[in-house]
């Protein structure tokens, strides 16, 4: 990101937004409020499909957050063309969220669009996994790539 833009709106979006997404949206809210930068900064969370939309996050997920400290607050909705004008930086957790952006984007906003696991440095991992159809193991792996990840965006921010 260029430091001649400020980062003061963030979107997390998965495929349903009830798993990855809404718990990026809350470990950046956690982030924010801990660095005092919660009011200066917003972040949100959507889904590419509209399945879930109305749903809080999954139980399984809240439960993982939980054990962090971490509230899921949330409700799930789908992104929209608007979403990729609003918001300054939008994250995709892999790379199908990723082409779904990109397919809605704009050559004036498409840069905005970043796959999240870039901005990863403790894990190696190319894409956040969908934790749905797993176990606890899974959930929990999830909020360890979005901790890393979000405290690097944090430092983006903090310096832009």
């Amino acid at each position: 990101m260029a430091k001649s833009h400020p980062i003061t709106s963030l979107l997390f979006v998965c495929m349903g937004n009830i798993c990855r997404s809404p718990s990026g949206e809350n470990v950046m809210r956690k982030l924010l409020e801990d660095a005092g930068l919660a009011d200066s900064v917003k972040c949100d969370s959507a889904g590419t499909i509209g399945y879930h939309t109305g749903n809080p996050p999954d139980p399984r997920m809240t439960v993982a957050g939980k054990k962090r400290g971490l509230p899921m607050t949330g409700s799930a909705r789908q992104v929209t063309a608007e979403d990729l004008d609003e918001f300054d930086l939008i994250l995709a957790m892999d790379d199908a969220n990723y082409a779904d952006l990109l397919a809605l984007s704009t050559p004036e906003n498409e840069h905005k669009i970043k796959r999240f696991c870039d901005f990863c440095i403790q894990h190696p991992d190319t894409e956040v996994p969908d934790p749905y159809y797993g176990g606890a193991q899974g959930f929990e792996h999830v909020l360890d790539l979005l901790e890393d990840g979000c405290l690097q965006i944090l430092k983006e921010i903090q310096s832009s």
